[in-house]
């Protein structure tokens, strides 16, 4: 396609001695490089034009046309700034003289830009990135060359690349506050059961010291009584002897039901640390167990729902979790529930584990059990989370609440347990 071209524009340049025309300067090697160079300019995507002195367009190939919503011959003569130039990307007027394209023929100063718009026939305008470059014959500037691209989708594919850049640093930000909590609640939960672990342990030995202790030193009184009365035993007469022997028999029984009272002691203390109960029938009959001891403690009535079957055993990490989020409910209901009811269902369904907890309680609302200082569920959710599973909470003020534990079953711990 030939180079659509015109040399009747003039310029006033003209007293200068100048072309009258980049059109007229471009002919001057002859009819056969104007045609290569019409060529040249037609076969690239690029719009190309060019504007003498006061602006007007010279020549503009087919490409540049097109951006631009014309046909060339009706671009031609025409000034390009107030065609296509005329208005910031805000809508105020562009002027003239702030014009990059034309200093480059003002001023001799080649520019590249690509924040600006030019205006299509319809009125729209479209973002271009254009490069103006002034003609020079010697040191005298003829008028200036422009090629444009239209940018449109560049723009588009860098906003949305922006965007999504954008909307990742909010959400890295939104983890990484989350991360934060997280590790905050991690650390407070640790420090809490750090603390319930050490009152255990206060609450262990003062037993052991008040209640033990005072037993054994019991025994060790009577023990001496008894070792110093039979020293005395061969210095007295036997009446006196078979009276002794009496009082013997009679502190012998006492000590008998100390050391009957330091037994179960030491079996209820042993209990409390681990319910032998869980170690020779199994989860599922300590689960019962700890449900009637509470209930009957508690003063409840109790509806237990059992849907297992008795021979299904569970990893000893896994149970040992299961087992104190049962017992940390049943805490829960006697801290804070104030009910009459306790009713409890224990059931496998799809390969997964249900135990239900539910009171007919003051309830609470959920914000209850989001505080941060709610350190009993966090570690119910924990030790459930440490094994795949999920603690699901139901309350309301005065609709009691449903504790529902999901775990599924045989589920070894990726680490340490709680």
């Amino acid at each position: 396609m030939p180079l659509t071209h015109t040399c009747t524009v003039h310029t006033g340049a003209s007293s200068a001695g100048a072309p009258a025309s980049v059109g007229a300067a471009l002919q001057t090697g002859g009819q056969r490089w104007y045609d290569r160079l019409g060529l040249l300019l037609e076969s690239t995507g690029e719009g190309i034009f060019g504007i003498d002195l006061q602006g007007h367009c010279v020549f503009i190939n087919r490409a540049g046309a097109r951006m631009l919503g014309y046909e060339p011959s009706e671009v031609l003569g025409r000034n390009m700034h107030e065609l296509t130039h005329h208005t910031h990307p805000d809508g105020r007027a562009y002027a003239v003289e702030h014009c990059p394209i034309f200093n480059a023929f003002r001023q001799g100063l080649p520019c590249r830009i690509d924040s600006e718009l030019f205006w299509h026939r319809d009125g729209s305008g479209f973002a271009v990135e254009y490069s103006s470059y002034p003609i020079l014959d010697g040191e005298l500037v003829l008028g200036a060359v422009i090629t444009f691209v239209d940018i449109t989708e560049r723009r588009r594919a860098a906003d949305a690349l922006q965007r999504a850049k954008q909307e990742l640093q909010l959400r890295v930000h939104e983890r990484t506050v989350e991360l934060a909590d997280a590790l905050k609640r991690t650390r407070e939960l640790a420090a809490y059961s750090e603390a319930v672990r050490e009152e255990e342990r206060t609450r262990i030995a003062r037993e052991v010291h008040d209640e033990l202790g005072s037993l054994l030193v019991a025994l060790k009184m009577d023990v001496n009584w008894v070792d110093k009365r039979l020293a005395e035993q061969d210095q007295r007469s036997e009446h006196e002897a078979q009276a002794m022997r009496a009082r013997l028999r009679s502190k012998c029984r006492d000590m008998s039901r100390l050391i009957e009272n330091a037994v179960d002691n030491v079996g209820r203390i042993i209990t409390d640390l681990r319910p032998s109960i869980l170690d020779h029938q199994g989860l599922w009959a300590a689960i019962e167990w700890q449900a009637r001891e509470f209930v009957r403690s508690a003063e409840m009535r109790l509806d237990l729902q059992m849907h297992v079957d008795e021979a299904l055993e569970l990893p000893e990490p896994q149970t040992i979790a299961v087992f104190r989020i049962f017992q940390e409910m049943l805490s829960n209901v006697g801290r804070h529930a104030r009910a009459t009811c306790v009713r409890i269902e224990v059931g496998v369904y799809e390969g997964q584990l249900r135990l239900q907890l539910s009171d007919d309680g003051r309830g609470a609302d959920h914000a209850a059990f989001e505080a941060t200082d709610a350190y009993g569920v966090m570690g119910m959710r924990e030790r459930a989370r440490h094994f795949g599973g999920a603690l699901e909470i139901c309350s309301a003020p005065g609709q009691g609440c449903r504790l529902t534990l999901r775990m599924p079953l045989g589920v070894l711990a990726a680490g340490p347990g709680l």
